[in-house]
């Protein structure tokens, strides 16, 4: 996982099953008694309800008979986000900042739902010290209130601020068990390293996943541990059964691309970019066709500008994103702007992918003393990560450190020998190098 989109959630859902979590030594643990995945049948049914679209015609008839009701205004406002979650189209996150105003003008003290749903705007776009501030203040207004926990999870996590993500996951696993917690819950345990219990515990957000939406985001999860951890054929069991559930999945899709290109479908994966882009043109997805594209031979420039496009149309609409700033400058070949963005970013939050980030961004620059100092920084959160680890061994490569270089090299292939189309086999090149000295 990279980014907090990526583990964005639907605050929304309520449903709540067997209870689960203890925070021990090291993280979250949760009772749990294995997958459940979704029969086919309420897959099935899954794709024949949109629960979203019937809550955002549910409050906005409620708004023209009470248009006073700022609860209502606040939770049209989380449903829009949800929609820009669903759709990757940010134009969603005016609607939602209109209607998040509109809550807070109505009812200007201790409107918790309005607070919380400014946050989850904030989180969305990627401003997360301003979504802890109101994340924080939702909590100080109603300590029971679950949904500003979650915001304050994705907040504090996104922030680097371990512990205090881990006890607002916990608050939120205590309050209210269910796919909210369980996905947080889980994406807390992969960034401490301990995959096989974030599996379990995005399995059990499956079980309480109640609609299409939800049975995608908890598959994609589902699919990205497995692939991230170089099973392929695990990964496209759970992109294939959420692909059941919503044919429309965009991350679904770009999964299987993802698994296509890995077992060398090379033509299949590009079609399949292709057509992601066209449906969904972020910066994310463009940036991965580029890469596709020069494993495969051909020309990037196209999905280069249109993501460059794209991230200049994200910033518009008041987002923040120096990893996808420093991502577009390692792929235009332009390394002071990936480090001036890299640092600005590292200057906001001290999440792990920044640190790697800010590293690599100094790699580039020529500044490996200091890059090994972040990449030693990403590498030793706990977080099993292929790039992380190839990361390190690029730098210690450079500096000359062979043995150091030559362990993580290979950690890296042992973790994923997939994570990437193009730094894979740059990575046995190097240490076909390393093994000649």
């Amino acid at each position: 996982m990279s980014s907090a989109s990526s583990r964005a959630v639907r605050v929304t859902v309520t449903v709540a099953v067997a209870a689960v979590a203890l925070v021990l030594v090291g993280g979250i643990v949760g009772r749990i008694s294995g997958p459940s995945p979704v029969s086919a049948r309420a897959a099935d049914q899954a794709t024949t309800v949109d629960r979203l679209e019937q809550s955002i015609t549910r409050a906005q008839d409620r708004l023209r008979r009470v248009p006073g009701d700022w609860r209502t205004w606040a939770g049209l406002g989380m449903a829009y986000l949800e929609r820009a979650r669903v759709t990757t189209d940010p134009v969603w996150y005016a609607k939602a900042e209109d209607a998040v105003r509109q809550s807070l003008r109505v009812h200007p003290k201790g409107n918790t739902e309005g607070l919380t749903a400014r946050g989850a705007l904030a989180n969305a776009r990627h401003d997360f010290g301003a979504a802890r501030t109101d994340a924080l203040a939702a909590v100080t207004s109603n300590q029971y209130y679950s949904e500003a926990y979650a915001v304050l999870a994705d907040a504090e996590t996104q922030l680097g601020n371990v512990k205090a993500a881990t006890a607002a996951v916990q608050r939120l696993l205590d309050l209210r068990p269910g796919l909210p917690a369980y996905a947080r819950a889980s994406y807390d345990l992969e960034l401490r390293g301990r995959t096989d219990q974030a599996r379990d515990l995005m399995a059990q957000a499956l079980a309480a996943a109640v609609d299409r939406y939800d049975i995608a985001f908890c598959r994609t999860q589902l699919g990205d541990l497995a692939f991230n951890a170089g099973d392929l054929a695990r990964a496209d069991l759970e992109y294939t059964a959420g692909l059941a559930a919503d044919p429309s999945s965009i991350t679904l899709q770009r999964g299987r691309a993802r698994v296509a290109a890995a077992r060398g479908r090379m033509d299949q994966a590009l079609a399949d970019y292709a057509v992601i882009t066209r449906r969904a043109p972020t910066p994310s997805h463009l940036l991965e066709y580029a890469e596709l594209s020069r494993a495969a031979g051909r020309d990037a420039a196209t999905p280069l500008n249109l993501a460059a496009a794209a991230h200049e149309l994200f910033r518009a609409n008041g987002g923040i994103d120096g990893l996808t700033g420093a991502a577009l400058a390692w792929a235009t070949g332009d390394p002071a702007r990936a480090l001036a963005e890299a640092r600005a970013e590292w200057s906001r939050r001290r999440h792990v992918d920044v640190a790697d980030t800010l590293a690599w961004s100094l790699h580039l620059s020529g500044k490996d003393t200091e890059a090994l100092r972040y990449a030693r920084r990403a590498h030793s959160s706990g977080a099993r990560s292929a790039v992380y680890a190839y990361h390190l061994g690029m730098i210690e490569k450079s500096l000359g450190s062979v043995e150091p270089a030559r362990r993580h090299l290979r950690e890296a292939l042992a973790i994923n020998p997939y994570f990437s189309p193009v730094d894979a086999s740059l990575a046995r090149q190097a240490l076909t190098e390393l093994d000649s000295r």
